[in-house]
This record gives C-alpha cells, sequence and structure tokens, in this order.
C-alpha cells in the first residue's frame, strides 16, 4: 500500500505530462474493476466555509461522474463508487443525511442517462428513504440492457453486513433446493459465498483508491479487497485530478501482484 500525491502545474507542461502518462498506460494492463472512497467532502467544504455539507457532497457527486468518464475512457469495465455506508446511516446527523439521499438519488439518476452504462446499486434499502429506493431502482432498471461501463453505487453499504446478507443468502437457497444444515457445510466454499455477494458475478476490484489521506477500508468491500492493491491519494474528494488517478494506474500498473502468495 502506497500514499502519493505530488503537486504539479497547470497549463501545457500539466498535459504534456498528463499525456505522457496515458501513453505508457495504453502499453500496460490496467484493473478491470476500480473502486473508489472518495473522502473529505466534508473537510473540503468546511476549509471553503460553505457552511452546509451538502456543499461538499454535491462537488464529491461531480467528481464521481468525472471519475467514471476517466475509466470508461480507459476501458475499464467496473467502477464501484462508496457512496453511504450503513454506519452513515446511524452516525451522521439528520439534516446532513437528508441532503445526501438527494444527492445521491440525483447522481443515481443523472448516471441513468449517460453514455451506454449500466448502474446498479449494491448494499441494503433498510433505513434508506422511499424516494431514494426508488431512483437507485429506477436507475438499475433503466440500465439493465447497457453494454457499457458497470457502476455499482454502493449505498446503505456495510462489508460485513454484506457478507452477512449472503450467508442468509446461501442457507435460504440450500434449504429451498431441499437441504439441510448438515449437507450445508459439506458445500459451503468461498466461490459460492462470493456468488451471494451484493457484487455476485462481478470481477473483484483490482485497486481500491481513497483520498484525503486516510488509510482504512471502513466497512468497504471486505471480502472482495482480499487481494486488491490499494492506493492513497493525500487530495480531498473534490479535489481530485485526473493525473491523480492516471498515477494510481500507473502504480498500479507496476506492481507485482502476488495474489496472497
Amino acid at each position: 500500500m502506497q500514499k502519493r500525491d505530488v503537486p504539479i502545474g497547470r497549463g501545457i507542461l500539466y498535459g504534456l505530462y498528463q499525456n505522457r502518462i496515458r501513453r505508457w498506460l495504453s502499453t500496460q494492463e490496467l484493473p478491470k474493476h476500480v473502486a473508489m472512497i472518495l473522502d473529505g467532502n466534508r473537510r473540503w467544504a468546511r476549509q471553503r466555509s460553505l457552511g452546509a455539507a451538502a456543499y461538499g457532497h454535491r462537488a464529491g457527486a461531480a467528481k464521481f461522474r468525472e471519475f467514471l468518464v476517466w475509466c470508461d475512457d480507459l476501458d475499464i469495465q467496473v467502477a464501484t463508487l462508496y457512496l453511504l455506508s450503513t454506519d452513515n446511516l446511524s452516525g451522521r446527523a439528520s439534516e446532513e443525511l437528508d441532503g445526501l439521499f438527494e444527492i445521491i438519488a440525483d447522481l443515481a439518476e443523472d448516471l441513468s442517462h449517460y453514455r451506454d452504462w449500466r448502474v446498479q446499486h449494491v448494499g441494503s434499502a433498510d433505513g434508506l428513504p422511499e424516494p431514494l429506493v426508488h431512483a437507485l431502482h429506477a436507475a438499475e432498471t433503466r440500465t439493465e440492457g447497457n453494454k457499457g461501463l458497470h457502476i455499482n453505487l454502493a449505498v446503505g453499504y456495510g462489508g460485513r453486513r454484506e457478507i452477512a446478507d449472503a450467508m442468509r443468502s446461501v442457507v435460504r437457497d440450500h434449504i429451498a433446493s431441499g437441504g439441510t444444515i448438515d449437507t450445508l457445510a459439506e458445500i459451503l466454499t468461498p466461490e459460492l459465498i462470493g456468488n451471494h455477494l451484493y457484487t455476485g458475478g462481478q470481477p473483484d476490484p483490482d485497486l481500491v483508491i481513497r483520498t484525503s489521506g486516510e488509510q482504512r477500508l471502513s466497512d468497504f468491500m471486505l471480502w472482495q479487497s482480499a487481494h486488491s492493491e490499494f492506493y492513497f491519494v493525500e487530495a480531498l474528494g473534490p479535489d481530485l485530478r485526473e493525473v491523480d488517478f492516471l498515477r494510481a494506474l500507473r502504480d498500479y500498473a507496476t506492481r507485482n501482484r502476488r495474489f496472497g502468495s
């Protein structure tokens, strides 16, 4: 796990530098699935004396769409965005949560009309307001036939909750097919559990990126990230630049992935 963020200028030199990284990446193996924890929205708003955290969350939502364009332009297949955790639902003020619910609903609606992207809600609807649940479901339905970038919106998401839900799903399916608890032990494998996760059938994230300098997972994709590479960026979420993303991919491409060995 590494942490990189070297300041760089703007203008012509900036563009040349960014294009040089992009050309080099065109010869490298890039991740199929990138997961993003866009952290630091509230700090971004406070630093600018904007008052309500909603200003930071809206700036973060705009950055998420920008990030998805970067992914799509590089032919990355899957992107997972950590938007709202189960811990957030109990740990944030109701006023901030109400704003977040609206922002996430707007983002889901926006993404479902953009390019050929497919949007999927990964998480639990428990504790989410009906308008947000409806917006997430509508985005899924509207894009279910699309073949472009697959976007997972992690809303009401917790990694431990996901594993528990997967185990309940395994048990229900096994019992429904006539099995017993005793025979369940004989067929239970990591692959079976993985197929019952919210992201069942998708590749695990090759690369997990987190902004704002924090170096922790915060209950995000605990099962799926067992062999992921991690990259931490100092920039607060709304300040993330394309060159930061390209540097993360460059760093990923130079690593010798060992997959736990």
